[in-house]
């Protein structure tokens, strides 16, 4: 079988990530990286055996397909050139910096006939592929990403830089239209909003309540999923859960006064593999650019997550001028 020719642009934090996993996968080979620090490119390319490109089109030219992992502002520009170049692109959340990016990016992918995946990789954490299987119809999604402060991220408000993990795991929970939704933010410590609360609500009924903050002493990711048939617990940092499954039919309980919740409700626990979420992620990938049934979050559902980021962060931005003017 033979190896897609893959390459990097980014290798700061979490480019050095996707190039060690690349590294090591099978249907593989890292053929190099690019990034604006040659000193960091070069540390990179001799971790991993590979080429550190003096420039992003000498790599385009060496790879059929590449990851971009550069700050959400030089997305677009790095992705375009990357699609006009022939190759196929995973490019980091968000997939751009607006609606008009993303859209000119899902356009160059089809002429150029090229697959363009977003790194949404939440959707590969290990407790959501060991459940999902089990979720249907959610009605009601809780969710909860609380971050500790760091610069990294901070060119753009907490909607898109966390929020957006969340907006797309709901989006790919719940099948149904965005109909409306309600938010509020505060910029805490940055010039952008720092921390945010957002109401989707779904043509179907379904409702997600989304959280987020990047100034919280303490990390959290939680999800849980309420349907008909039980609800959902998560954990994503550690990746377990637990399923609260309504007993059918339901039991008879010969005296209330002892009765407990176990009496009614099925407790199962849930456990993720010990698979990198990324690893999945890039797994996906592969999949999909050997024409293989693939669970990566594609171009046109990258841009789904981001109209509904940005339209939060309008509504939060709104809100804000209002209570400016109107103390």
């Amino acid at each position: 079988m033979s190896e897609f020719r893959v390459g990097v642009v980014g290798v700061g934090r979490l480019g050095a990530v996707h190039a060690r996993i690349l590294d090591e996968m099978p249907r593989v080979r890292l053929t190099g990286v690019h990034d604006t620090s040659k000193s960091r490119a070069l540390e990179i390319a001799a971790r991993h055996g590979c080429e550190a490109f003096a420039t992003s089109d000498e790599l385009w030219a060496a790879c059929e397909a590449v990851v971009v992992a550069v700050p959400t502002s030089e997305h677009h520009r790095v992705a375009a050139a990357a699609l006009d170049a022939g190759c196929h692109v995973l490019v980091e959340k968000p997939l751009a910096g607006c609606l008009a990016d993303a859209d000119d990016l899902i356009e160059r992918a089809a002429a150029a006939d090229r697959f363009l995946a977003v790194g949404h990789v939440e959707r590969f954490n290990p407790v959501i592929r060991a459940c999902r299987h089990l979720m249907d119809d959610p009605r009601f999604v809780t969710c909860l990403r609380l971050a500790r402060f760091q610069p990294r991220g901070t060119d753009v408000a907490v909607t898109l830089d966390l929020m957006i993990h969340d907006i797309d795991l709901v989006l790919g929970l719940v099948d149904s239209e965005v109909e409306s939704f309600e938010a509020i933010g505060v910029p805490l410590i940055t010039d952008t909003v720092d921390m945010a609360n957002a109401r989707i609500r779904f043509a179907n009924g379904a409702i997600a309540d989304v959280n987020a903050s990047r100034a919280s002493l303490q990390p959290t990711r939680e999800v849980r999923v309420f349907q008909e048939s039980g609800y959902f617990s998560l954990d994503l940092a550690a990746g377990r859960g637990e399923f609260h499954r309504r007993r059918l039919p339901a039991p008879r309980v010969e005296d209330p006064a002892s009765a407990s919740l176990g009496d009614f409700v099925e407790r199962t626990a849930i456990e993720g593999d010990d698979k990198e979420p990324l690893r999945a992620e890039l797994d996906a990938f592969v999949a999909a650019l050997a024409g293989e049934a693939s669970s990566v979050v594609t171009g046109r559902q990258g841009r789904a997550a981001l109209a509904i980021a940005l339209s939060i962060s309008q509504e939060i931005e709104r809100d804000h001028h209002a209570s400016t003017k109107n103390p």
